[in-house]
């Protein structure tokens, strides 16, 4: 089925499990997942210094692209790149990012509000000065449930049943139930009783009072992030794809969701003792890991998606390069004098919100291009 324009109607290539994505020839791997480092790597460099100084752009840039995941998870896996797939490469990548950008500044205004009040300096300044409110650290919370929330739509739960609505109002019905929830869920579980009552007034916070400190609340979303990563993009659902009954197969998708990001953030929380920076930048990193390895390179040199057990061979991979990534960053994190987080905190964001929302732009959102020019969706 096609959409006007000639391109393939993005409701029939997802009706399976798991992100849709574009299809490369045999045997172009590692050459294909290299040439993606040449956008993936300046993207990186250009996200973490967009506004000369390391901790002043994530101060405006962490929210933001936080917010933006979402949308790039809307446009990328439920709208497979429209409005951007009526035109032709290049044009259509710069046209989804736009739209991806607005949508971002939506958002995170929308966070603000909820947080505090609608100020854009806040938003745009790493620094906006007395009275304004800023964006950073308090709406991540907000942006990383959002996104968690339309990952486990996606992933998890096959998008039912928000498919049956068609690929453009499911999107926009999963983007804006995810939003709510997000909201809902920061409203009724999160406090700032950590926050000083002075900081708190003097940037105009709202504490919602929930029981769970909202470092903990974001630390538990990215571990969460984690098992949806890896078990529906590194391992491409297996082995729930094997089981035949709907019910049956998203019952047990979803519970091994939660039991494992349950048990996982016990074992993190012991081993750290309680430092949730540090459980930020290791989940933050093997998310960053899994969609590089995954994503960019297709599984390589693990076993190709499809082959059932020996899919778990990426797994190995998958912890030497999210290895590999945490002791990169942090070693030049631990370079910097922080003031408003750590170099763990930038770690997490950095992996996350530069790194692995590079890599699913070019793969996902720009579908290779410049490196592949893909003429059919």
């Amino acid at each position: 089925m096609t959409r006007a324009g000639g391109s393939e109607d993005p409701g029939a290539a997802q009706r399976h499990p798991g992100p849709h994505l574009p299809a490369q020839p045999s045997g172009s791997q590692p050459t294909l997942g290299l040439a993606g480092l040449t956008f993936v790597v300046p993207f990186f460099f250009l996200l973490a210094n967009a506004l000369g100084a390391v901790e002043a752009t994530l101060l405006v840039l962490g929210p933001l692209t936080t917010f933006a995941l979402p949308m790039i998870a809307t446009v990328a896996f439920w709208w497979q790149d429209w409005p951007g797939s009526r035109l032709r490469p290049g044009w259509s990548g710069i046209t989804d990012t736009v739209l991806i950008a607005v949508g971002a500044v939506l958002a995170t205004i929308l966070g603000q509000a909820v947080t505090s009040r609608v100020d854009l300096r806040g938003i745009f300044y790493p620094d906006p000065g007395p009275g304004h409110p800023p964006t950073f650290p308090v709406t991540l919370a907000l942006g990383a449930a959002a996104f968690t929330i339309i990952l486990h739509l996606t992933l998890v739960c096959e998008g039912w049943p928000i498919r049956r609505l068609g690929w453009f109002r499911g999107g926009v019905v999963a983007l804006v139930v995810s939003l709510v929830i997000a909201v809902v869920a920061y409203l009724l579980l999160v406090n700032l009783d950590d926050v000083p009552a002075a900081v708190r007034h003097a940037q105009r916070l709202r504490n919602p009072g929930g029981p769970v400190p909202v470092a903990a609340y974001s630390a538990v979303l990215l571990v969460l992030g984690v098992w949806q990563v890896l078990l529906f993009v590194a391992l491409r659902g297996w082995p729930f794809t094997r089981m035949r009954r709907p019910g049956l197969r998203l019952a047990a998708r979803n519970a091994a969701v939660v039991i494992g990001t349950a048990v996982s953030f016990a074992l993190l929380w012991w081993a750290t003792g309680g430092d949730v920076d540090l459980i930020n930048a290791i989940a933050g990193t093997v998310i960053a890991g899994a969609l590089l390895v995954s994503m960019l390179f297709d599984g390589w040199p693990a076993a190709r998606p499809g082959t059932g057990v020996r899919q778990l061979t990426v797994l190995p991979v998958v912890a030497l390069v999210a290895a590999a990534l945490y002791l990169a960053l942090s070693a030049y994190a631990r370079g910097i004098d922080w003031t408003r987080t750590t170099a763990d905190g930038w770690v997490a964001l950095a992996a996350l919100n530069y790194l692995a929302l590079g890599v699913v732009v070019h793969v996902a959102v720009w579908r290779r291009w410049p490196v592949v020019v893909t003429t059919a969706r």
